[in-house]
């Protein structure tokens, strides 16, 4: 497909990226990350018994591991699937206990630095766009992305419009794009966040897809015309600019903000633990070295004041609630603070089956659904949480793929299927609020 000229109308197809200059990251294959992950190994194991998770719990925190899934050693238990990277100095430790224990284990990833190198997931030095203009089929810097963003901006603007709603930590502006046909009749709008994790890349992936269909379908797709005609679309392709950012420079599997604690050596907070709601219950770590930091109170992250301001200044109109996190091929709502049902559990319930049908429709892929707490697990602070709590009846939290064979490190011959599926669950979940929801 070739695009040629300036566009005709704001939903004509884009035009070549190519007067961009996309500054890139294109590190040599010898030197992705200093080679800080030689031989380092992702692991598999599920502990059979409370003693077996209990052993496990003390040795995670002997070695200091990065556990992939679930997000925090307090989730270790019985049964527990366990995704653990182990870096090279403790590995032959963690697997002659495992041996030592007869827990049984897989390696999912023998050499982690080599399965960066294979370039998977990570920008090599092949160019970042397809031949017809901006390749949504690779995974792009921040910088991209928001080039991207300013572009769309100027050739699009009678569907997009982009504005920040603050600077991060670091001072990174916080975009987001305002999608949908102008109107002066009063609308709902629909907020999707990505990104909120850092070293979840294929969230950004995901926002940047849903734009460009929904930009390059507008006119020959009835739901698409629809959707965009009825509703405003907010997205934010990346949530934690700084951190993402991080994760492309310093430490590909870095989850959290880059907030200095003054009186820790370590950076950051789980931004997806520092909401106002149970904030730093169950599930929320109060250390500031541990993944899921719920942070010294609640909103101190600027990424995630400036989200919740914006929010709360609309929750009038805004109807819908999106997160896009990866991996476990799970679509869940609240609460994932509690064990409760919902107020509007059928409703919501309805639109999580029906999304998932739709998904599994496109290429047979399985996610599962329900409440987060039984779903996945017990997390206090969350974003999805708390934008139920505060008057948002649809809120949803997609785990994209995959169930981790690859984890973190999706290959970028993925994120078409990955976003073609989800694309399909996101309409599903659009027109059910348009239709059967108030």
């Amino acid at each position: 497909m070739k695009f040629l000229g300036k566009p005709r109308s704001p939903t004509a197809a884009f035009l070549p990226l190519c007067l961009l200059s996309l500054k890139i990251l294109q590190p040599g294959h010898s030197h992705l990350y200093s080679n800080r992950y030689a031989g380092d190994k992702v692991i598999r194991l599920i502990p059979n018994t409370k003693d077996e998770a209990y052993a496990l719990k003390k040795m995670y925190h002997h070695l200091k591991v990065d556990l992939w899934q679930p997000s925090s050693i307090s989730y270790i238990s019985e049964g527990t699937v366990t995704d653990v990277h182990i870096p090279q100095n403790g590995s032959r430790a963690l697997l002659a206990f495992l041996q030592e224990t007869n827990i049984q284990y897989k390696i999912l990833i023998e050499d982690l630095q080599k399965a960066l190198e294979k370039g998977s997931s990570l920008p090599t030095q092949r160019s970042r766009r397809s031949p017809s203009g901006y390749n949504y089929e690779v995974y792009h810097s921040l910088e991209e992305i928001q080039n991207w963003m300013r572009h769309l901006n100027k050739t699009h603007s009678g569907l997009i419009h982009m504005f920040s709603i603050g600077k991060s930590y670091e001072g990174r502006s916080l975009f987001v794009l305002k999608l949908g046909r102008r109107s002066r009749a009063y609308k709902r709008g629909v907020w999707i966040d990505c990104g909120i994790h850092a070293r979840e890349w294929i969230g950004p992936a995901f926002c940047q897809w849903f734009v460009k269909e929904a930009l390059l379908t507008y006119r020959s797709d009835p739901t698409m015309r629809k959707m965009l005609n009825h509703l405003y679309f907010y997205i934010m392709p990346v949530f934690n600019v700084d951190g993402y950012h991080f994760s492309w420079t310093n430490d590909r599997f870095w989850r959290k903000t880059r907030s200095r604690n003054s009186r820790f050596r370590c950076h950051g907070v789980d931004a997806n633990r520092n909401w106002r709601v149970k904030w730093c219950d169950e599930g929320a770590s109060m250390h500031p070295c541990d993944d899921t930091y719920c942070g010294p109170f609640p909103e101190s992250e600027p990424e995630v004041k400036a989200v919740a301001n914006f929010l709360r200044k609309h929750r009038k109109h805004i109807r819908a609630y999106l997160s896009f996190h990866a991996y476990a091929q799970m679509l869940l709502y609240p609460y994932s603070y509690k064990y409760a049902t919902i107020p509007n559990f059928s409703c919501v319930e309805s639109a999580a089956h029906n999304a998932v049908n739709a998904l599994r429709s496109v290429h047979g892929v399985q996610y599962r659904y329900g409440p987060a707490s039984s779903t996945l697990y017990v997390s206090s602070g969350s974003s999805m949480d708390w934008a139920y709590k505060t008057g948002i009846p649809y809120t949803f939290a997609f785990e994209l793929r995959d169930t981790g064979h690859f984890g973190f490190l999706l290959p970028e011959m993925l994120i078409k299927p990955t976003c073609m599926e989800t694309m399909l669950a996101v309409k599903n979940i659009t027109m059910h609020l348009l239709k059967k929801c108030p």
